[in-house]
């Protein structure tokens, strides 16, 4: 295959994998703590596959090649919701969740109660506070949560505040490293350390958004598009160009 075939190659399959990364970013623009994801390229340099006839460094035939994902982790919107619980974080901080598969993390604060008063996530999972889960009783009212997590509750008919727990918020030293594996859910990843985070502040009845800019994902996926069908018709044209020089040299008489 031609070198300029194969660069062309290289270069739309990065695009196709590029588009993949943006599709999920607009699909998940409403998703609460979401934090967007971009690609990483680099130059792959290798010999051409024939003709050696060239000196120095035009012996060697540049590739695109894909390196993986990066986040951005920076804080999305706050929105106020009034729902007493409902919670930002307000810093580099994650909530801790217990799931079928080991404790995850989460930016998402939009929580709730089940059947049997455990605070949970939308998806179910329970929070976990300093003590493990938090229950809440069916009596309890007046929820009130601390910029250091703590909850406190109205019992009954009294008027002194019960403690319930303290959110446990925990933040790793490197965030890039922590995986994506759904339901808005991080692990911890390759030697990753939850520590417990005492700079992130909790802010309640307010939900963190995503930080997907959609305007901006919109405008990227045009180009990608449009890049990749510029290298489609300058493909189309190499190929052309190839069988026209074939079908010439099979005219020349011998």
């Amino acid at each position: 295959m031609e070198n300029a075939l194969l660069i062309g190659l290289s270069r739309q399959t990065t695009l196709e994998r590029q588009l993949d990364v943006i599709a999920n970013n607009i699909a998940n623009v409403n998703t609460s703590g979401y934090k967007a994801d971009n690609s990483l390229f680099e130059e792959y340099l290798n010999t051409p596959a024939h003709e050696d006839n060239f000196v120095g460094s035009d012996r060697r035939v540049s590739f695109v090649q894909d390196r993986g994902t990066y986040r951005d982790m920076t804080q999305g919107a706050v929105e106020q919701t009034q729902n007493p619980l409902d919670v930002a974080i307000d810093g580099s901080g994650f909530l801790a969740v217990q799931t079928p598969d080991g404790e995850r993390y989460t930016r998402d604060g939009n929580l709730h109660i089940n059947s049997t008063g455990q605070l949970v996530t939308v998806a179910g999972n329970p929070v976990l506070g300093t003590s493990g889960p938090i229950v809440l009783q069916q009596t309890d009212h007046d929820v009130n949560i601390t910029p250091d997590g703590t909850i406190t509750v109205v019992e009954g008919s009294g008027r002194t505040d019960s403690i319930r727990g303290t959110l446990r918020v925990v933040s790793f030293a490197d965030a890039q490293k922590m995986l994506k594996e759904g339901l808005n859910l991080y692990s911890a990843g390759e030697g990753g350390t939850p520590q417990a985070d005492t700079k992130s502040t909790i802010r309640q009845g307010f939900i963190e958004k995503s930080n997907v800019n959609a305007v901006s994902e919109m405008s990227r996926m045009m180009e990608v598009s449009r890049a990749y069908s510029s290298i489609a018709n300058l493909m189309n044209q190499q190929s052309e160009l190839q069988k026209t020089a074939i079908q010439q040299l099979a005219d020349v008489p011998a």
